[in-house]
């Protein structure tokens, strides 16, 4: 991949992870801050299991970005390898589901 596409990507998976880590931020604080006031609004505990499941999901989302990447960039090395690393993710989710 060329520098410019290299700064791209870096780009897009920074604009991804902040995104995530904000929103799930956002969501765990307002999920515990409900939890403290009123513990049995149902809204603390939807907030604070978004804020989790989009603080699991962002990783994920970091790889499939990288992989939608690669493919555009047509680096198949690397589509190869991300996918795989996607796969032993998507692996582990599976397993912890049980």
């Amino acid at each position: 991949m060329s520098t410019p596409a290299v700064e791209r990507l870096e780009h897009l998976l920074g604009i991804v992870l902040h995104a995530g880590a904000v929103a799930s931020t956002t969501l765990l604080a307002v999920g515990l801050l409900l939890l403290m006031v009123a513990p049995s609004h149902p809204w603390a505990s939807w907030a604070t299991t978004a804020g989790l499941l989009i603080l699991i999901a962002t990783p994920v989302t970091r790889v499939v970005t990288s992989v939608a990447q690669y493919a555009v960039e047509r680096d198949w090395l690397f589509v190869t390898l991300t996918a795989m690393v996607l796969v032993v993710l998507l692996g582990s989710l599976l397993v912890a589901r049980g």
